[in-house]
């Protein structure tokens, strides 16, 4: 038991660390390359989707195909695929082009707090005293990045704060959107297919055959490591994490992943953040914590 806790704990860490270096990842392709957001977010769902799938047939079989086999699940499927990931993740890059991948990763943590809202309006209900809380500071923490106590000017772009807040609504209803398939199916089943119809979507949509765009050794290395670590193996050391330790703490996870974005940042891009913008980070990122209180 504690072995399986131990590495369950680990997975779980590097699962977030991975998610944190895609981000880093998007960063550099954004700023030293010229492929822009919604192509790369093409290229990682496609590539990522295929490899997703490919995974889920080597351990289930024919049985892989099975929830294609529901006109409501493929239905399903598209909603998730169009509303919560290409959502999330193109919104992300946008949010990241205007800033940098720990401010957008901070940004996007806004999720849950949205997440809770929505919960509260469909239940017809108020918050409770922990949601209240997480509500303030949320919106705390973003005024303080935006403004750094200087409520004459913007620190953060409007662009940033925009995309930055549209990527925690993709958030939320990429994990709303896919609940019940998830609990039916499981997570590498649903999320290979959400990112192969997303990106079959994106295929037809960006129609890439049309765009000319040029590949150094770094840009293609960077797609790689957001397709590789940041997704697949970011998406499988967390679900391991999660089998072994069924009561996985989410604040530990959500948490990591912002903090290795913006240390990945300052290590490769220099990228500088002041005191101030770590109290903002803290305030958002805070509210998980308050969240997972009120769960238990």
């Amino acid at each position: 038991m504690e072995n399986h806790t131990l590495r369950g704990t680990v997975c779980t860490l590097l699962g977030g660390i991975g998610w944190g270096f895609s981000g880093a990842c998007g960063q550099y392709l954004l700023q030293r390359s010229n492929i822009p957001s919604l192509q790369i977010t093409l290229i990682r769902m496609f590539f990522a989707g295929i490899i997703l799938v490919l995974i889920n047939i080597a351990k289930n079989k024919k049985a892989a195909f099975d929830i294609l086999k529901s006109k409501k699940n493929i239905l399903y499927l598209f909603l998730f695929a169009v509303f919560g990931l290409i959502t999330n993740q193109f919104t992300y890059l946008k949010a990241i082009s205007y800033s940098n991948a720990g401010t957008a990763t901070v940004l996007q943590y806004l999720g849950p707090v949205l997440i809770m809202i929505f919960v509260c309006v469909t239940s017809k209900r108020l918050p409770t005293i922990y949601e209240f809380i997480a509500i303030i500071l949320a919106f705390s923490g973003v005024t303080v990045l935006a403004t750094h106590g200087d409520f004459t000017a913007l620190q953060l772009s409007k662009e940033c704060l925009f995309w930055g807040f549209l990527s925690a609504v993709g958030l939320m209803l990429y994990s709303i959107i896919p609940k019940k398939l998830i609990s039916e199916w499981g997570a590498v089943t649903v999320s290979g297919y959400g990112m192969l119809i997303g990106g079959i979507v994106l295929f037809f949509l960006v129609r890439p055959w049309t765009i000319t765009i040029d590949l150094d050794i770094y840009s293609i290395a960077a797609l790689c490591g957001m397709i590789l670590i940041g997704t697949v193996f970011a998406y499988t050391m967390y679900l391991q994490g999660v089998n072994d330790i069924k009561e996985v703490k989410t604040s530990m996870i959500a948490c990591v992943e912002p903090v290795s974005a913006a240390v990945f940042s300052f290590l490769w891009f220099k990228t500088e953040f002041l005191p101030i913008d770590i109290v903002g980070f803290i305030l958002i990122l805070s509210t998980v914590f308050i969240l997972n209180i009120k769960k238990k």
